[in-house]
Order: C-alpha cells, then structure tokens, then sequence
C-alpha cells in the first residue's frame, strides 16, 4: 500500500505538470534540424572566405577543382580548422548542458551549475599550472605530453577535486548533498586563490594565453585533441540517459525515490563522476564557457517539462546549437581578429540569469 501510495503520489506530480511528451519529440526533432543547420552556418562562417559547400561537393562527387590551389587551401581550412571546431563545440555545448541538467536534477534546484561542485575550477588550475610552469617546475611533464600537456593536467585537475568534494561529502555510504555544495564553494575559493597566485607569477605572454584561455575558446581545436578529450565526454554523455528515471524520482525527495526503488547513493555517485568528466574535459580543451549549463536546461524545462528522459537528450541538441552560434559570433563579429566565446555567452546568458532570479523571488533570497 505505500508504495502505491508513493507512486500514485509521482503520477499525480507529473499529471499536474501535463503530459508534454508529444510536444517534447516535436521539439526534439525541431532541434536536430536546429542542430543541422548550425553545423552548417559554422562551417561557413569565418574571416576566410573558404567554402565549406564547393569542398564537400568536392568530395563527394570526386570532381576535379578548376583551380587546384584554391581547393587545396580551402580544403584546409575547412578540414583542418573550421571542423574540428564545429566537433569540438558539438560536444562541448552539448557536455555543458547536459551536465547542468543533471546537477539541477540532483540538486533540486534550477540555478545549479556544473561550476557549483568545483569542477571547473579545479579544471582551470590545473591548465594554468601547466601554461605557467609548463617551462621550469612541470617541464619534464609538458616534455613528455606535448601538446596533451594542458588538456590532460586540466582534466586530472577536475577529476582531483571531484574526489577530494566526494570524500568530504561522504559518510558512512551517505552523501549529503548540503555538505557537497558547501564544500564545493569552497574548495572552489581554494582553486581560484592557487590559480591567482600562478597568474601573479606569469609572464607577459602566459598572461595574454591565460587571459584568451579563461574567457574561453575553440580557437584551440585540433584533430589530436579531439583524440585526447572527444572519447571521455562521448562516454560521459552516453551515460547520462540513464539517470533520467533517477534524476525524476529525486524530484519527490531522496526518500520517495528510495521507497520507488532508486539507489540514491550509486546515482549521486555516477552523476557526480559523469558531470566531472564530461566538464573536466570541455574546460581542459575550451577554457571557461558559462551559462550554458544554466539557460538551456531551464529554457527546455519551460517548454517541455521537467522530464529527465526528454530533458537531458533536448539539452545536448540545444546546448550545441547555441555554442555553434555563440562561436560563429565571436568569429565574425571582429574578424579577422576573435572574440573569446565566454564574452558572447555571457552577454547573451547573464541577463536570462538575473530573469531567472527575479522569477524565483519568492525561493532566492535577493
């Protein structure tokens, strides 16, 4: 009878909110073809005026270019430049939002983030390490690594204080999730402090990388570095769906979704790990891109519905589109030169924030 009850009580909640599960597939399908056409405006777009559309009819139909030079420098640039950005923002954007999707789900709260748990920052300290002492203390590291160097020391960093957050958080097989934010702010401050000390130690140029770096940008992308992050926030993602029916029973409380028969701990667990991963990975390779993680999943939520299993797949399409077009933006807007991509999308996504702050008055203290 209780569990009846209990589930009667999860029926009747996602009853009140309505049944939007035809309108969340239209909207699904509306933003694949949304995705689609962003790939195609940022494979267009730039100060070059390469074309993206005679190269991939090239290859296509075999055909032989009238000017050979020609194709060969806009198959270049648009092989070699502007495609692995295109990949590397698909799965960036589409790692933020998912993941900032799944921390309001866990969290309960629609002004979570990923940064909240102290992913991102330990991410950007390990990175600045790296492009500050890449050449005295960690030099035998940025020998051995290369180019892997950065990407690498700014996931190990997220990673790190995932595990530090996790151990604090945790007792005896419980994770508070109060204690989790809390220590995630601070571990957080922590992160900034030793990442300020390192930028007081950079010289000129590391301190023109660093600034470039933490504004966040694609400018970056490469095929190797593709290779290096590409597969670890393709798993993470991959992982994410499954927690849709968890994250859906969390709504009730952590005890409801127990009595449903969530294992509350092991999906605090695999959220956590998946979201360090998959944000770990995007910050080691992008920098610093903010609220993406924030806008999208809240602007899905206000049009399909809170439900995790049409949410977190939307989230991935939208996430990318926008970072797409953030990107194509920022590569325009003052060619030749390039404006870092956390300018565009912190423009287009703080006053959404504030909006959001005003519209839950009520719940956040002002």
């Amino acid at each position: 009878m209780a569990e009846q009850s209990v589930v009667a009580a999860a029926g009747s909640v996602m009853a009140a909110d309505g049944n939007r599960s035809a309108r969340a597939r239209v909207v699904i399908l509306l933003l694949c073809l949304a995705l689609a056409l962003s790939v195609f405006l940022s494979l267009t777009a730039g100060a070059s005026d390469a074309s993206a559309v005679r190269v991939i009819h090239d290859w296509f139909t075999g055909a032989v270019p009238a000017d050979a030079a020609l194709a060969a420098r806009d198959q270049l640039i648009v092989y070699d430049i502007r495609m692995p950005r295109v990949l590397l923002g698909v799965l960036i954007g589409a790692a933020l939002a998912v993941c900032g999707a799944v921390m309001q789900g866990l969290f309960r709260n629609p002004l979570a983030d990923p940064g909240l748990i102290g992913v991102s920052a330990g991410s950007s300290l390990g990175a600045v390490a790296i492009i500050v002492l890449g050449t005295t203390w960690l030099a035998p590291v940025t020998l051995v690594l290369g180019q892997l160097a950065l990407p690498l020391a700014a996931f190990v960093g997220g990673l790190a204080v995932t595990f530090l957050l996790y151990a604090i958080a945790t007792r005896r097989g419980q994770t508070s999730v109060a204690t989790m934010l809390l220590a995630g702010i601070a571990i957080s401050a922590l992160a900034m402090a030793l990442t300020g000390v390192l930028i007081f130690m950079a010289d000129d140029r590391q301190l023109r990388d660093l600034t470039f770096w933490q504004l966040g940008s694609l400018a970056g992308a490469t095929w190797p570095k593709i290779a290096t992050v590409g597969p670890v926030i393709a798993l993470a993602l991959s992982a994410m769906p499954f927690l849709s029916r968890g994250l859906n029973a969390l709504a009730l409380g952590e005890a409801t979704a127990g009595h449903l028969g969530i294992p509350v701990q092991r999906l605090k667990y695999t959220a956590i790990v998946g979201v360090s991963a998959a944000v770990g990975a995007s910050v080691a390779v992008s920098g610093g891109i903010g609220f993406i993680g924030i806008v999208v999943p809240h602007v899905l939520r206000l049009a399909i519905g809170p439900d995790n299993r049409y949410l977190l797949p939307a989230s991935a399409l939208l996430g990318a589109s926008m970072l797409l077009l953030a990107d194509a933006v920022a590569r325009t807007i003052v060619a030749p030169a390039e404006l870092p991509i956390g300018i565009v999308t912190a423009v287009a996504g703080a006053p959404f924030f504030l909006w959001i702050l005003l519209r839950k008055r009520g719940v956040v203290d002002l």
